[in-house]
C-alpha cells in the first residue's frame, strides 16, 4: 500500500485592484497516496474586463513559494506557463468562474501547502 499524504490548499489574491473581485478555496485540504491523481480547485469571481490570470504555487514547510503554473482566463484564455518541474505531471484547466490544478502520478514531495491566486493585468 503507497504512502498517504495530504495536500493542503490556501488561496492568496494578487494584484487585485477591485474590491469586487475574490478568489476561494472549494475545499481546504485534498489527501492522496503515492501513484494517485488529484484536483485541487479554486473559484474566483471578477467584475474585472481584461486579462485574468490564475496562478498556482506550493510552499513546504519552512520555505518559501514555489511557482507551478499561471493559466489566463477570459480574453487571455489561450496563454499559460508551467514551470519545467512541473510540465509533466501538473496541469491546470480554466473557465470564467473556476480554476483546477491536477497532478497525476502523486508523490510524497507533494505534501504541500497549495496556493491559488488571481492576478489582472491591463
Amino acid at each position: 500500500m503507497g504512502t498517504c499524504f495530504i495536500l493542503s490548499i490556501r488561496i492568496i489574491s494578487q494584484l487585485v485592484a477591485v474590491l469586487s473581485d475574490s478568489v476561494q478555496s472549494e475545499e481546504t485540504q485534498v489527501s492522496g497516496a503515492e501513484g494517485d491523481a488529484v484536483t485541487l480547485r479554486c473559484s474566483y469571481t471578477t467584475s474585472y474586463t481584461g486579462s485574468v490570470y490564475l496562478h498556482w504555487y506550493r510552499q513546504y514547510p519552512n520555505q518559501g513559494l514555489q511557482y507551478i503554473l499561471w493559466r489566463g482566463a477570459k480574453d487571455a484564455r489561450d496563454l499559460s506557463d508551467t514551470a519545467n518541474f512541473a510540465q509533466q505531471r501538473f496541469s491546470s484547466q480554466v473557465d470564467d468562474s473556476a480554476t483546477a490544478l491536477s497532478i497525476t502520478a502523486l508523490e510524497v514531495a507533494d505534501g504541500a501547502v497549495y496556493y491559488c491566486a488571481l492576478g489582472l493585468a491591463p
